[in-house]
């Protein structure tokens, strides 16, 4: 409603004008010219000198006196057709770098070029254009914001390009050698411009030659100048501000957020945007809720430089923009995974083994990585399985210990206090409680929070040191000692497997002396029985033994009342 109200003001504006220098004349009007809702009542033989569009019209109107023409669709509308009007009529007006590329394509509109008449507006406009709107980067941009509303005239009779080729020169020559502070002005400058023109200036910047880390600084500065609210401040600190938007307004930016991942450099020159930058594009493409296509590359971009990345950056693409919820973190885990991917295949071609040997790059996503996991952990919604599955994509031997793992996964327990031993066996299965330094086991033997299977794996290690009296720089990494703790565990089966095989025989030995008291043909068949269980029972507890020189030979006993049936003493495997 405002913008109806100051465009009729203008229309009014301009009629009291026009009527200023044209009713002051001795002659009367013969024509009345309709721009939109503005009428001007001229002299045709004036406008005739100047325009040649308007004598054709009135010699090929079939009217025999025409007095009425409706140009309202003329470029720059009816505020610019008084100026052309002027022009005709010979009366000063003031030519500026905000109305010349709108007068410049209503003299082509209406003719008005030196083949008509010499010294005509076209020529003027023309000439201002080379002599000083584009003699400097802030006129060019200026000319070049003011064509938005002139196309597709603007850049039939090259407005727009020659202002993309002075603006891209002037920018390259400053990013090159700046004539003053701060160094990227131009930046700041090109900004303001139609995400059209700003993709043929960032063209003609690159075909002479701008360096990559020029094109970033246009790029990242139109960026957070057309998405303010979205990626302006990319340090995280910002997180908690809400921001709702329209669904016109979120259509245009989806759309210009597209056409920004599109300008982004080539695979080896990506290095030059930082990646916070790129975790918030990529937030924005989830928020504007943007194709696959654009969210993949963003990912891909990201992946890339993953060594590089801060928990504050992945908390930026993490939560939503009320810091309150998280974002499905599918697009995290294809980063992580991604980035896990190429140092696989970096390994592999440098003929190392990934499995043993972890990049620099490597440890150091998995320890942000591990502190990452730290802060979404107490968010209550975070699941399970979506927590172990950023956790398991970090290869095991990119940790030395897992003392950050462990602390992620005690605050997860903590923020879910209802989990059952089953479910916290779970969230624990990502850690190694093997790789724990002392103080971390120190912490998990008293952490009530935390399964007992993994409490007893932490107490097992200490007992293993003080059997060995050894101290922690001595003591035996994790495989080694994994391999005695599997090795204790199956001796332990074994025990329990010869006291099942002795209480069974215990058993059977008393039903058979229960029978013996039915009569003496019956004893001589249960002797025999008795002699060849006997026989077949020393074989099983001499494969049994534990004892490398104890006698596997048992056919020499004859009674059964020999046997000690005592059951061997059961061994400790932890301190109590």
């Amino acid at each position: 409603m405002a913008a109806y109200a100051k465009n009729t003001n203008r229309v009014t504006l301009a009629m009291e004008r026009t009527g200023q220098w044209v009713f002051s004349q001795d002659i009367p009007t013969d024509i009345l010219i309709q721009v939109g809702e503005a009428k001007f009542p001229l002299h045709k033989f004036m406008l005739v000198a100047k325009s040649n569009y308007i004598r054709r019209l009135i010699l090929e109107s079939k009217e025999p006196d025409l007095a009425k023409l409706d140009l309202s669709s003329i470029p720059g509308g009816a505020e610019i057709f008084e100026k052309a009007a002027k022009f005709c009529y010979g009366v000063n007006f003031e030519i500026t770098v905000h109305n010349v590329a709108a007068l410049r394509c209503a003299a082509e509109y209406l003719d008005m070029t030196d083949q008509y008449c010499d010294g005509n507006l076209a020529g003027r406009t023309d000439d201002f254009l080379l002599q000083v709107a584009l003699t400097s980067l802030s006129g060019a941009v200026v000319v070049l914001k003011s064509c938005e509303d002139l196309l597709p005239i603007a850049e039939q009779i090259n407005i727009v390009q020659r202002c993309v080729e002075v603006a891209s020169a002037k920018a390259c020559n400053e990013a090159n050698f700046p004539s003053r502070s701060p160094p990227n002005w131009w930046t700041e400058e090109l900004s303001i411009v139609h995400i059209h023109f700003f993709e043929k200036i960032i063209a003609s910047m690159k075909s002479r030659g701008a360096k990559a880390l020029t094109i970033a600084s246009a790029i990242i500065t139109y960026t957070e100048r057309a998405l303010p609210g979205l990626v302006r401040d990319h340090s995280g600190n910002t997180i908690k501000s809400s921001i709702s938007i329209d669904s016109a307004s979120r259509n245009k930016q989806r759309e210009l957020l597209e056409s920004v991942v599109a300008l982004l450099p080539v695979e080896n020159q990506r290095a030059s945007f930082p990646i916070n930058f790129l975790c918030c594009l990529l937030r924005t493409a989830i928020f504007l809720e943007n194709d696959d296509v654009c969210k993949k590359q963003l990912e891909k971009r990201i992946s890339a430089m993953l060594e590089h990345v801060t928990i504050d950056d992945l908390l930026v693409l993490s939560y939503t923009f009320d810091g309150e919820r998280l974002f499905d973190l599918e697009s995290v885990r294809r980063i992580i995974s991604g980035f896990v991917e190429k140092e696989k295949s970096v390994s592999v071609f440098n003929g190392g083994d990934f499995r043993e040997v972890s990049s620099t790059a490597m440890l150091r996503v998995a320890k942000t990585i591990d502190a990452y996991l730290g802060e979404i952990a107490m968010v209550t919604e975070l699941t399970i399985s979506k927590f172990n599955g950023i956790a398991n994509l970090v290869p095991k031997n990119s940790r030395k210990f897992d003392d950050d793992l462990y602390r992620a996964i005690d605050i997860y327990l903590k923020a879910h206090p209802t989990l059952d031993e089953i479910e916290r066996e779970k969230v624990c299965s990502a850690m190694d409680p093997l790789k724990l330094s002392y103080e971390a086991r120190v912490h998990a033997s008293q952490n009530k929070r935390l399964p007992v299977q993994i409490v007893l794996h932490a107490l097992y290690f200490d007992q293993l040191q003080i059997r060995s009296g050894t101290d922690e720089k001595k003591t035996p990494d994790a495989l080694s000692m994994r391999s005695q703790v599997q090795a204790d565990v199956s001796l332990a089966k074994e025990n329990e497997a010869l006291r099942s095989e002795l209480s069974q025989m215990k058993a059977y030995i008393t039903d058979i002396q229960h029978k013996n008291q039915v009569g003496s043909t019956s004893s001589r068949i249960g002797n025999a029985k008795k002699h060849k269980f006997f026989s077949s029972m020393s074989k099983t507890l001499g494969k049994l033994n534990p004892f490398k020189n104890g006698s596997k030979d048992t056919s020499h006993i004859d009674d059964v009342n020999d046997i000690d049936l005592t059951k061997p003493r059961r061994r400790r495997f932890s301190i109590s």
